[in-house]
């Protein structure tokens, strides 16, 4: 190999450029230099311990003809290794939190969905709770109108309730209520108005009895030759009370009970002829006169519709008819006001 080939190739090794590798002068031929050399070998460095400091990357050809050769020291290489295994870590860390995120994203994108479904589900909820809040309000108005003819003293909550304050300004807002307050708004007219419907439920049993006592039904069905009140008497030129109604029929005609009761009276009377009282309980009683033939009997039980006797002429008469009249606490009233059918 010529000088400039080794040259080249110490260049190469070297890895730092073209350095001359020139060799070294031999050391003097003196009697004691072999002994030297031998005697002191720590003093010069081994190539062994020089290399063992470093490491080196070679770059050969497909030939395995050495290119390049690269010498790092062992604590540069140390350090690269422990940078790049943070790098790594970091990098796998990043790359796990990434597809964490991703994943956190999906649901999010899932429960965003979930959250405006029960959103709009909920918002349906509360305009429903509304609408029947506002049903509920007209059922008050509608009970109040049911429970206006009996009286303010028979209405539920009629004797301790008071409401008051003052006027509020019109630029106030109320504000919206939650779903759990919608509820419990609402459960309290619930109980409102089941409360009044008991009460109504209550009145209504007392009222049917009071309303199945009433003769609302005509005792016969004909024309009114005289009405109740003061008239022209049929028998002299003076004006007389007429304490019932004289309905037109034929001899013979059957007389109907208008409402269940009992038999307090069948038989004659001074006046009123051949006569039934009935007693229809609740302080109401009714009394047929001028009869031609009686049906019943004191003490018996008849049912509404029942026929009871016959029209006649008896008593103080001037023709066949029926002389009807309703008694309420012992005082005789106007029929009309109880006749519905």
């Amino acid at each position: 190999m010529s000088p400039v080939d080794a040259t080249r190739e110490s260049s190469i090794d070297t890895g730092r450029g073209a350095v001359p590798e020139t060799p070294k002068p031999a050391p003097p031929a003196g009697p004691g230099a072999g002994r030297i050399a031998w005697a002191s070998p720590g003093r010069k460095r081994s190539p062994l311990n020089r290399h063992s400091r470093q490491f080196s990357l070679l770059i050969v050809r497909g030939d395995g003809v050495r290119v390049l050769r690269f010498n790092f020291p062992r604590p540069a290489v140390v350090a690269a290794g422990v940078a790049l295994a943070v790098v790594v870590s970091v990098t796998a860390a990043l790359v796990g939190d990434w597809l964490h995120l991703r994943e956190l994203t999906r649901e999010a994108v899932t429960f965003h969905e979930q959250i405006r479904e029960q959103r709009a589900t909920i918002n349906t909820f509360n305009h429903r709770l509304a609408e029947i809040r506002g049903e509920m309000s007209g059922w008050r108005d509608q009970h109040a109108k049911i429970w206006e003819p009996f009286g303010p003293e028979l209405a539920p909550g009629g004797r301790d309730r008071g409401i008051g304050g003052g006027t509020p300004s019109h630029d106030q807002t109320p504000p919206r209520l939650s779903p759990t307050d919608e509820l419990n708004r609402m459960s309290e007219s619930v109980k409102e108005q089941t409360d009044s419907m008991r009460a109504l439920e209550r009145m209504m049993t007392r009222a049917s009895r009071v309303i199945t006592a009433l003769p609302s039904r005509w005792p016969v069905r004909g024309g009114v030759n005289s009405e109740y009140g003061t008239r022209q008497s049929p028998w002299s030129s003076d004006r007389e009370f007429h304490s019932g109604m004289d309905i037109r029929a034929g001899m013979g005609t059957p007389v109907y009970a208008p409402a269940a009761g009992s038999v307090v009276l069948a038989g004659a009377a001074q006046d009123y002829g051949t006569t039934i009282v009935l007693d229809h309980g609740q302080q109401i009683r009714t009394l047929y006169g001028h009869l031609s033939k009686l049906n019943v009997k004191p003490g018996q039980q008849v049912q509404r519709g029942a026929i009871i006797g016959y029209t006649g002429n008896t008593g103080r008469s001037s023709g066949p008819h029926l002389h009807y009249e309703i008694h309420a606490k012992g005082r005789a009233v106007n029929p009309r006001a109880y006749l519905w059918d």
